[in-house]
């Protein structure tokens, strides 16, 4: 049995860092099958750590749950918590990959950050905690690449 939730169905502010973000959980209505849970961020914004300005991705979880699911409010503080948070592309992803396997324990999770440019470069960070159960569909992330203005 998970912790009881201290944010859903009540005003909760946004973490002022991704460290004191609480990522909840609840149980696996499913636990005797294998299915994929895709979260979707297509505003994601961080900070760079070195000028502080502004960057922007569209951020894709996809994870398989084992015992616990990830409680969607507390994902979304969560991912908002990097707003004021400085860090590159390649920190961001793989944090948030990791801090989700630590809070949920799935049997498998994957993350591709798409990052706009900084710099001219557009940066994507793919991330996966192992090899993905057999038999299990798993669809494309469905992000294009980075094309510019046309």
């Amino acid at each position: 049995m998970t912790e009881p939730l201290t944010q859903l169905g009540r005003p909760t502010p946004i973490p002022p860092s991704p460290d004191e973000a609480v990522l909840e959980t609840v149980d696996n209505p499913h636990k005797d099958s294998d299915y994929l849970v895709r979260f979707a961020c297509p505003e994601f914004t961080s900070l760079c750590p070195i000028t502080g300005q502004p960057d922007f991705a569209h951020i894709v979880v996809d994870y398989v749950p084992d015992e616990l699911i990830v409680e969607s409010k507390s994902l979304k503080l969560f991912m908002a918590s990097f707003r004021n948070h400085g860090a590159f592309h390649e920190d961001c992803t793989v944090m948030i990959g990791k801090r989700i396997v630590e809070a949920a324990e799935p049997k498998w999770l994957r993350i591709g950050g798409y990052w706009y440019p900084r710099g001219g470069i557009p940066i994507d960070v793919f991330w996966q905690s192992g090899v993905a159960p057999a038999g299990l569909w798993i669809p494309e992330q469905g992000v294009a690449p980075y094309r510019g203005r046309g």
